[in-house]
């Protein structure tokens, strides 16, 4: 199969450190390639990959101050003037899919690695194309509309991660952005309380500033709370296999959180807040605990040790590995195929 995969620009492919939606897109498009499909990756020309590159931009360009609207919509021009090079197009960059998919007779499918709000929702009624969300949560937050695809989980590659059945650091480990929905701020709280030390990981954007300098960095002592901000993915998995378990007091609906999965994997539990795809991803009781409260959160640190480091460890290899996610993707895309060959020739014999 020919695929044109559109990913965006601010952030190369694959991440050096913080980029979900990038590192998706780069096991994604790896994967495919090793099962001899055919790949275009429209992204930075600084990203890694064994697919024919058309760089959208010479560097990503996240914390400059570069245009992203425009760059993206170039980005996106450029793959559509090689529509019929392509069986299909999956779109990562969402809205300037949505708005320009009618020009072209390839099919595309867009996947929504998060919410869709203001006049994105108008390019959404206006988009011609599939459709997909990352979890069941995410798909309750769209407006219903024809040419779902379905919901695809977001993966990992899980042979890449560590696994620790041993012995662990004494730190309980917060992995994020850094603002307010994240919940840094309650992951300080809980270790306090515990008196136990958190280690805070993560990127800051920013127009989230303030909060960091309210209310992160003055509890930050590198005793009690250590902070160690945007790591690179070798000292992410470090943190990840050797901690007690993962913080996540997130307070909006998380479209999916690769960041639970990849602590999952290396045998770490997780206590979520019961907020978005959190209770699709961790079982509760099984691979750590979902809660409804910031007191059940610090009451389930202190039974941490119930949960068996393997039952996470599976739970990943199972469903969120990068296998399962190639072929629920293969499968999409050729339904999509499919039912648009199917349009075609209803459209033929009309005429």
């Amino acid at each position: 199969m020919r695929i044109g995969m559109v990913a965006p620009l601010e952030i190369r492919v694959p991440p050096v450190a913080y980029g979900g939606i990038e590192a998706v897109v780069s096991i994604l498009t790896e994967e495919l390639i090793r099962r001899g499909h055919e790949v275009t990756l429209f992204a930075s020309g600084d990203s890694i990959t064994g697919a024919k590159l058309v760089p959208g931009v010479s560097e990503f360009f996240r914390k400059s101050e570069r245009s992203s609207s425009v760059l993206s919509l170039l980005n996106m021009v450029s793959c559509l003037e090689k529509a019929d090079d392509f069986e299909i197009i999956h779109n990562h960059i969402c809205d300037e899919g949505l708005a320009t998919a009618g020009l072209v007779k390839t099919p595309m499918l867009t996947t929504f690695h998060g919410a869709l709000k203001g006049d994105s929702l108008i390019a959404f009624n206006h988009y011609k194309g599939w459709h997909n969300t990352i979890s069941k949560s995410a798909k309750l937050l769209l407006p219903l509309k024809e040419h779902f695809a379905g919901v695809i989980y977001n993966a990992i590659n899980c042979s890449e991660y560590p696994f620790n059945d041993g012995d662990r650091g004494e730190y309980l480990l917060f992995f994020s952005r850094f603002s307010p929905e994240k919940g840094a701020h309650l992951a300080i709280q809980a270790a306090r309380i515990l008196n136990i030390p958190v280690v805070l990981a993560g990127n800051l954007h920013p127009v989230e500033t303030e909060y960091f300098k309210t209310q992160i960095l003055p509890y930050v002592d590198d005793k009690m709370v250590k902070y160690e901000g945007e790591v690179d993915n070798s000292r992410k998995k470090e943190l990840m296999a050797n901690a007690k378990c993962l913080l996540a007091p997130i307070t909006w609906p998380e479209p999916f959180g690769l960041f639970m999965i990849e602590a999952m994997v290396c045998g770490t539990p997780v206590i979520a807040f019961n907020q978005g795809a959190a209770p699709e991803i961790v079982q509760h009781g099984e691979t750590g605990y979902v809660v409804d409260s910031f007191n059940e959160m610090v009451d389930s640190v202190k039974k941490i040790d119930r949960i068996d480091p393997w039952k996470c460890r599976q739970r990943v290899l199972r469903n969120f590995d990068v296998s399962t996610l190639a072929d629920n993707y293969l499968k999409a895309y050729g339904r999509i195929l499919s039912e648009s060959c199917a349009t075609e020739a209803e459209l033929f014999v009309a005429r």
